[in-house]
């Protein structure tokens, strides 16, 4: 067995930092907002009418994201476009996937 480690120091704020990342990400609307980046970047006009949200709601998803940095923005005019600061977030809606899909056929099975 490896050696014990405490959550304290350094470990403590790499988890702290890590949960920011996942707290921002803990919404369904933040969630798609990610999953449409992953096209592409998208202005908040286009996300908003995406999402059938008003621009301040919407605002505050995108905010939220940018200060856990999972997106950039770029501001052009009178619009803001924004894009994910690295696309190995989707990794992570990839392994979300294979638990939900496992959680489905245990469902299954102990139905049967």
């Amino acid at each position: 067995m490896g050696e014990r480690r405490k959550l304290d120091g350094e470990t403590k704020a790499r988890m702290e930092a890590r949960a920011t990342v996942m707290k921002a990400l803990a919404h369904p609307s933040r969630l798609f907002i990610v999953d449409e980046l992953s096209r592409g970047e998208r202005c908040v006009c286009e996300l908003t009418e995406m999402i059938g949200a008003d621009v301040s709601t919407v605002s505050k998803h995108l905010a939220l994201l940018k200060k856990a940095g999972v997106v950039l923005d770029e501001r052009r005019g009178q619009q803001v476009f924004y894009r994910l600061r690295v696309p190995c977030i989707l990794n992570f809606f990839g392994c979300v996937e294979v638990v939900l899909e496992e959680v489905d056929r245990s469902k299954l099975e102990a139905a049967s």
